[in-house]
């Protein structure tokens, strides 16, 4: 497929696709007749990683060094696992950190909308005095 499709597919911008190729995170592709790239199927699934990876904050240098090991093999597999697993520990850290803030914030949304009912309890006995 070419680049414009692939794009379509993922959500990336075509720029985007090539700044990954350039730096590493997709791999060299074959180029048709005309000098475009051709991109098989198979790399969706890469793409689609990639973007959870960048959900959950990994830094790109983890990324590229991610993408590195994958091109290696598999003899590569504990390491990238390694990898995974720290990011895993941060990603479960931030969750519990964004917990706690919803937490405060439940509780902030919570004191206005007893400020709120209580404003509104009083304008009515005001009312039918």
């Amino acid at each position: 497929m070419k680049i414009g499709e692939l794009a379509r597919r993922t959500g990336l911008s075509v720029h985007t696709l090539r700044y990954y190729e350039r730096i590493g995170l997709l791999p060299r592709v074959a180029r048709d007749a005309s000098r475009q790239r051709d991109y098989d199927v198979s790399i969706l699934p890469w793409i689609d990683f990639l973007g959870r990876l960048k959900t959950t904050g990994m830094p790109i240098r983890d990324m590229l060094r991610y993408a590195a090991l994958r091109a290696r093999g598999e003899a590569t597999a504990a390491e990238r696992r390694d990898l995974l697993a720290a990011h895993r520990a941060r990603v479960r850290s931030n969750i519990t950190e964004l917990e706690n803030c919803l937490a405060v914030l439940d509780t902030k949304i919570a004191g206005y909308a007893d400020a709120f009912t209580e404003e509104i309890h009083d304008d009515t006995s005001k009312r039918h005095r």
